[in-house]
């Protein structure tokens, strides 16, 4: 599968979101994250539009329940037709094969599913004190990508830092999808575990997912063109 640069849409508007996605050229639709946010605030119509519109989407709900309620949620969502849907891979081995399952359309296509390991605002101190996980965070990130691999996901959403050693334990055709991108020059802002596009590509990300550095500059569609020219 071909690399590829995601925005993180993180609006919490439809019309900051159609606004933001006008500014680019008609030849050029960027494959699209829509999270928690704008999905709450405009439901699934927003992702109806955005998909109307030639994007390729990423519905980043991290859907986290037992078995039976992921299951009747991912068939739900599975009838949205996005490209790309997440669990929580801490829901556990048997909650992820039931997410599988229900997203699984009678003709036996879906979206990918993939699994977020530990968000990258998640530092191995606060992972240890305050969720009471006392193996390392790279350790931690293997096993549950392991998980995830043994329930026949496609990847796994975890920082680009640990997109080698997944491939390594799951194989090169298991996706690392990595947020926690930042240029050389920019701001880490809230995450913690940080890279740029360049060591991305280096380390073995499928696709970086960008949101501040595209979507908080003045020039955003400049931005993306950089993005793509280092990591594709």
């Amino acid at each position: 599968m071909n690399r590829d640069v995601i925005i993180a849409c993180d609006f919490s508007s439809r019309e900051a979101t159609l606004e933001f996605l006008d500014r680019f050229p008609a030849g050029r639709k960027p494959f699209v994250k829509i999270g928690m946010e704008l999905f709450y605030a405009e439901g699934p119509s927003i992702v109806r539009e955005i998909n109307a519109r030639g994007h390729k989407i990423f519905l980043d709900l991290k859907l986290h329940d037992i078995p039976n309620t992921v299951k009747k949620a991912m068939r739900v969502l599975s009838a949205l037709d996005v490209d790309m849907v997440n669990v929580h891979a801490a829901g556990t081995i048997g909650m992820m094969e039931a997410a599988l399952e229900g997203l699984t359309r009678e003709d036996g296509s879906r979206p990918l599913l993939i699994a977020v390991t530990q968000l990258t605002s998640t530092s191995e101190e606060t992972m240890q004190k305050e969720l009471l996980i006392g193996a390392g965070i790279n350790e931690t990130i293997v096993k549950y990508a392991s998980n995830a691999c043994k329930a026949g996901l496609d990847g796994v959403v975890c920082s680009p830092l640990e997109a080698g050693m997944v491939k390594k334990a799951c194989g090169d055709g298991f996706l690392t999808i990595t947020p926690g991108i930042r240029f050389a020059d920019a701001a880490t802002d809230d995450q913690v575990r940080i890279t740029t596009p360049a060591r991305a590509r280096e380390i073995g990300s499928d696709f970086i997912v960008v949101g501040r550095p595209i979507t908080a500059v003045s020039d955003p569609v400049a931005a993306y063109e950089r993005c793509l020219k280092e990591f594709v």
